[in-house]
């Protein structure tokens, strides 16, 4: 019969190195440490020591037993904190978000995973219709999504914003409309939803239309967009999160405007739905690092 007990007594055992040490550590007799090891060699039909007189040495199936029984005690740990939902730093949490949020909030919460071991984020990147299904059919827990999603089962609510940014080649001298229009427009899955409020905005008196505008280009994964841009290929318009992320920054600048649009990042949760405190402190507190950084745009 499978008994826990052994294995941790065979874990103290190891790394302890004598069957006295284990007995006092465990408030246990030298007997009863004696026993159990049989019992688990018993239960695993294994020889788990060689025994020398009152030293030992591990078999080979003693060496992968004792890296499977620290296996499984780590995994009971992080499950009985899991279970705790006023843990703020233990637990699984399971979020989805675009590639455009997912570039520096997923680096955030790894970061919080590396404060807190026994803290473990599922995160996809997926796009909004990808991200609605998957809450609703329970796959996640948590949706940031770039489109306000009605659905009778799901709570939107509004949760972060980001400037939006018309990102040029580093080389780029102009500042007209006409001028962007003869670069062209690199798209993406949000580009033409993006270029269009900004664009509108900022050019009141201009601006139609994107369909006016020479597309150079389309990629569905959004932090590849600005190689495109770099390349001197044409403008495109993303989030902010996705320039100060970007590989390419130095290559590319952001066009100073005078009318500020911001992405609106909305918050998608079931509502039948109660999370555990740990999805508040890991989304309040990306939220409170962005407003206080105010990190600038590259500028001209």
């Amino acid at each position: 019969m499978f008994n826990a007990q052994y294995f941790r007594t065979f874990i103290t055992l190891v790394e302890t190195g004598s069957f006295t040490r284990t007995a006092r550590r465990l408030e246990m007799t030298q007997p009863g440490v004696s026993q159990h090891i049989r019992k688990l060699e018993s239960y695993l039909d294994k020889t788990l020591l060689e025994r020398r007189g009152r030293s030992f040495t591990l078999t080979e199936s003693g060496r992968r037993a004792y890296d499977y029984a620290l296996k499984l005690f780590a995994e009971h740990e992080q499950f009985r904190h899991g279970l705790d939902d006023d843990s703020l730093d233990s637990g699984e949490c399971r979020i989805a978000s675009p590639g455009s949020v997912g570039l520096m909030f997923y680096p955030y919460i790894l970061g919080q995973q590396q404060m807190h071991p026994n803290l473990t984020v599922n995160y996809s990147f997926a796009f909004n219709h990808e991200i609605v299904n998957d809450l609703l059919e329970g796959r996640y827990d948590i949706g940031i999504v770039t489109e306000q999603a009605n659905h009778p089962e799901l709570t939107c609510t509004v949760w972060h914003k980001e400037p939006l940014c018309l990102v040029v080649p580093a080389d780029f001298a102009g500042s007209t409309l006409s001028e962007l229009m003869g670069i062209g427009f690199i798209n993406y899955y949000d580009g033409i939803n993006h270029a269009n409020a900004l664009l509108r905005a900022n050019y009141p008196d201009e601006f139609r239309s994107m369909t006016h505008f020479r597309h150079q280009g389309f990629t569905n994964e959004v932090s590849m967009v600005l190689d495109a841009v770099a390349r001197g290929l044409g403008f495109t318009v993303v989030s902010r999160l996705v320039l100060e992320t970007s590989p390419w920054q130095r290559q590319v600048k952001a066009l100073a405007l005078p009318q500020a649009i911001n992405e609106v990042l909305y918050l998608l949760r079931r509502r039948d739905s109660v999370l555990p405190k740990r999805y508040e402190k890991l989304l309040n507190g990306f939220h409170e690092q962005r407003l206080q950084e105010k990190t600038p745009l590259i500028p001209e």
